[in-house]
């Protein structure tokens, strides 16, 4: 087992879970509740089981999966779940799944009579190596993401790598995206090596380093009034492509493809703009596309993602804000860029895939 303190909480490397079982023998919660969504109900709810078999004494509130879910009414129907099983501000929430269970929760649980304890074990590659570090919590509000929010911190984050073994291909490659982000904008080495890997070789050593750079990124800056800013790279054409998808289209894209597109178009206007040099940029680029595939749109969808860039909470005075690259391994944050530039990084996107 492995630790790595955070924002006055710890984050267990822990495959076995016993550091969850000795974390709750040490607290003496009035109740305890368990989120999970429908497939982490059935997919990881029994190795939770299995690994705190001491456990008997919880209740389980089931959400529906993915995003389109993570709104107000779903976390109306959370709270009322809470009052009905008599939570009170001694109560545990644990909330076991990805992103959206760990983002939904923890602000459930941070608003629920004006904050309760939840602790994080997060279940697909994306929610180990982002969502369940940092103490931001959220939920949607229509195709605008996270927009609704608060900064709370776990008491405490456990991750297994057990539960990986629960997730399809498609997710574990989702969950790659913010892996290379954290490379690009933070550690050169770590792109390098990263870049090269076949998924089925994600283990606990990369979740880690992973988890180890935001860490970094996050104790210097923990509400996000500077430096975390570099964690927004290709996020601000992500998040309203993701939303535009998940509004349009009959299978919407996972989180990490919306933000594959994103760190393409957002690293051409690092190198229009901020100096990334052009073979970086095709490197970018290459290592995208060996993971992700195309994701066609055409112009007329332009305004429409557009308004919902407006709408991200990174703007400032309604200029939209972007995270930079300059080059492989460093990222600059406040920099605001024209919504002319934004389509013709749309166009430089569009035109790639049609090479």
């Amino acid at each position: 087992m492995e630790v790595i303190e955070s924002l006055g909480y710890q984050v267990y490397f822990d495959d076995t879970l016993a550091s969850l079982e000795a974390f709750l023998a040490e607290r003496n919660y009035s109740k305890i509740i368990v989120l999970v969504d429908t497939n982490t109900l059935d997919n990881c709810l029994p190795l939770f089981q299995q690994a705190l078999p001491n456990l008997a004494n919880y209740d389980v509130i089931e959400v529906d999966p993915g995003e389109e879910n993570k709104n107000i009414d779903f976390c109306i129907g959370v709270w009322h779940n809470m009052l009905d099983f008599g939570a009170d501000r001694h109560s545990l929430m644990i909330n076991l799944g990805g992103g959206v269970v760990t983002d939904m929760g923890g602000f459930a649980a941070s608003t629920f009579k004006r904050g309760m304890d939840f602790i994080q074990i997060p279940t697909t590659l994306l929610s180990q190596v982002d969502a369940s570090v940092g103490g931001k919590t959220g939920i949607d509000m229509g195709s605008v993401k996270n927009i609704i929010g608060t900064f709370a911190q776990p008491q405490a984050v456990f991750i297994s790598s057990q539960f990986l073994k629960t997730l399809d291909q498609r997710q574990l490659i989702s969950g790659f995206a913010e892996v290379i982000k954290h490379g690009l904008i933070f550690d050169r080495a770590y792109y390098e090596r990263v870049k090269t890997l076949e998924i089925d070789q994600i283990d606990n050593s990369l979740v880690k380093h992973s988890v180890s750079i935001k860490n970094r990124v996050i104790l210097e800056d923990p509400k996000e009034k500077g430096l975390r800013k570099i964690l927004n790279f290709g996020h601000t054409i992500g998040h309203a492509i993701e939303g535009y998808s998940l509004l349009n289209d009959a299978s919407p894209l996972l989180h990490g493809e919306a933000i594959a597109v994103g760190m393409i178009c957002e690293g051409y206007l690092s190198h229009k703009l901020n100096g990334l040099p052009l073979d970086e940029l095709n490197d970018l680029i290459q290592t995208f596309r060996k993971y992700f595939n195309d994701y066609t749109f055409d112009s007329s969808i332009d305004t429409a993602l557009l308004d919902l860039m407006r709408n991200d909470k990174k703007n400032l005075s309604n200029q939209i804000g972007f995270a930079l690259l300059d080059q492989i391994g460093s990222c600059q944050y406040d920099i605001y860029v024209s919504e002319e530039d934004i389509i013709e990084s749309l166009d430089f996107y569009r035109e790639l895939i049609t090479q």
